[in-house]
């Protein structure tokens, strides 16, 4: 017993010596084994990495960019030119000498105004003759209605005549069968019987004449009314005179049918004007009208009153509108034909000006993307190539809407895709890729 206390004494005061005053040699010996088993540890994940590499080896390694659709304003350009509004020859519709001082081209004219005056010769003698032809014209309906009367009452009194001559007529048939039979009883003579049927025949011979005198009431009848509508006639013939005459007196005055300015110089003054000969060209170059041809793959996409833009090779800019679109195509070029109107309150804009014309149309759903994105399929069919929900690259078409400083706007896509725009053109359609992304500079 004694013994061991002292033994228990001696390793109580090793200890107390050792974690007193060798306290630092037991720390690193402590140390070390931590260390050593960190060391095993991170072997046994190296080794694990080294499985996971060996798994990972057969994807190709690409860059992604995860692009989001967005609402991007769309426009249809078209080259086209600029026309006049409205543009007109001034003809003559008559012949006649020049005798208005000439306008000068250029020079801007107002409605109404008179660019060319005809001398008028024997036209104003030829008005004064029609208009009395058509006073005497007038004055003669009065005595052909005048004698329409007349007429009737003659008509009337034949008319008479006929039943008077058809009731002597019947009378003459009675005495004349009366006579008959009393001279076949022998109560009378046959010079009576002669003579009644001698009335007989004397009665029909006055219808004949009284039916023929009522023709001839009838036939004054229809002249009187005839003369009544050659003398209306006649009018008309002359009021057609009076206005053929006015209006060939109205010829010898050429003037703007709209304010605009002057093409070509006025008829000189002096000259002779043959019918269709020119006068004046007058156009209207406010507003200006803006002209393209829409190719039928975008037509229905241009809607009336859409706003425009243009440029023109002097550099100037012009917004309008559209107000008209061709529902017939263009047989060569199966184009449509688009016209925007814009305000040209200055004139600074010409006939036949080369445009560059911007239609504004609906928007539309696109991604922004670098255009090395773009690749094409073995069909040559354009397209980009994206990272499927399986990790694989799949080829996807889409249709390029418009370049932009920043890339190319395309659509085609889902809302959100997972784009390849570095290492596409060395993947196909179910290879696997490891996508690195980076961030879409939009």
């Amino acid at each position: 017993m004694r013994l061991f206390s002292i033994l228990a004494a001696i390793v109580v005061g090793a200890l107390i010596y050792a974690f007193v005053l060798e306290r630092d040699q037991f720390a690193a010996l402590f140390a070390s084994d931590e260390e050593s088993a960190q060391v095993e540890q991170g072997d046994d994940a190296q080794d694990a990495a080294a499985e996971d590499e060996g798994g990972d080896s057969e994807r190709v390694r690409v860059v992604a960019v995860r692009s989001t659709a967005r609402l991007v304003d769309t426009s249809i350009v078209v080259r086209g030119q600029t026309e006049a509004d409205r543009q007109v020859q001034l003809l003559a519709q008559t012949t006649g000498q020049v005798i208005s001082d000439p306008l000068k081209k250029g020079a801007f004219v107002e409605r109404g105004e008179i660019l060319c005056r005809l001398d008028p010769g024997t036209r104003e003698a030829n008005l004064a003759e029609a208009i009395a032809r058509l006073a005497e014209a007038r004055a003669q309906v009065p005595s052909a209605e005048a004698q329409v009367p007349s007429a009737e009452a003659s008509v009337e009194e034949a008319r008479a005549r006929v039943l008077e001559a058809n009731a002597r007529l019947r009378e003459a048939l009675i005495n004349s069968n009366a006579a008959s039979r009393l001279s076949e009883e022998g109560f009378a003579s046959q010079t009576r019987v002669a003579q009644t049927e001698a009335e007989v025949e004397g009665a029909r011979a006055q219808i004949v004449s009284a039916e023929a005198g009522l023709k001839a009431a009838q036939s004054g009848l229809e002249s009187a009314s005839a003369g009544i509508e050659a003398a209306r006639a006649g009018i008309e013939s002359a009021q057609a005179t009076v206005a053929a005459a006015r209006k060939e007196i109205e010829n010898l005055t050429i003037s703007a049918p709209f304010s605009g300015l002057l093409e070509s110089d006025t008829a000189e003054l002096g000259s002779l004007l043959q019918t269709g000969g020119l006068c004046a060209t007058v156009i209207r170059l406010d507003p200006m009208v803006l002209v393209g041809f829409v190719p039928e793959t975008q037509v229905n996409q241009v809607i009336s009153g859409a706003p425009a833009v243009a440029g023109l090779t002097s550099g100037d800019q012009v917004e309008g509108k559209v107000v008209f679109v061709s529902r017939s195509a263009d047989e060569t070029t199966r184009t449509f034909r688009v016209e925007v109107e814009v305000p040209n309150p200055d004139y600074i804009l010409r006939d036949g000006q080369t445009a560059e014309i911007r239609i504004e149309a609906e928007g539309q759903e696109a991604h922004l993307l670098p255009q090395s994105a773009l690749t094409l399929n073995d069909d040559g069919m354009l397209g980009v190539r994206v990272v499927s929900d399986r990790g694989e690259a799949k080829f996807m078409p889409v249709r390029l809407l418009r370049d932009t400083p920043t890339g190319v706007l395309l659509t085609g896509l889902p809302d959100t895709a997972d784009v390849i725009v570095i290492g596409q053109e060395f993947v196909g359609d179910g290879v696997a890729v490891e996508p690195s992304f980076q961030e879409l500079g939009q």
